[in-house]
């Protein structure tokens, strides 16, 4: 069994990943151009999320106009403006 030191193999660790670190070298222009593709992906999908509410709300407001229209255009029985039978309450008889 090989038995090491804690601090070893921290050290070893943490030379190696300095040694990967050093090699890595950015664009200059990395951030501008990450920040860039961010915004336009981010004006993109709210544009998109803009279009979709308004295709949704324009095709509930024409559902609903449709609804409308094919209601019966003759009085139905609640409305027909006719006379409904007339209910007297002076008189209660009692039924015993």
């Amino acid at each position: 069994m090989n038995h090491t030191d804690p601090d070893r193999t921290e050290r070893e660790l943490t030379e190696a990943l300095a040694a990967l670190a050093d090699g890595v070298r950015a664009a200059p222009d990395a951030y501008r151009t990450a920040r860039g593709e961010w915004l336009r992906r981010e004006r993109r999908r709210r544009l998109v999320l803009a279009v979709l509410i308004t295709v949704v709300f324009a095709l509930a407001t024409l559902i609903g106009l449709w609804v409308l229209n094919e209601a019966p255009s003759h009085p139905g029985v609640i409305f027909s403006g006719l006379p409904g039978p007339q209910v007297s309450t002076r008189y209660v008889t009692w039924v015993t």
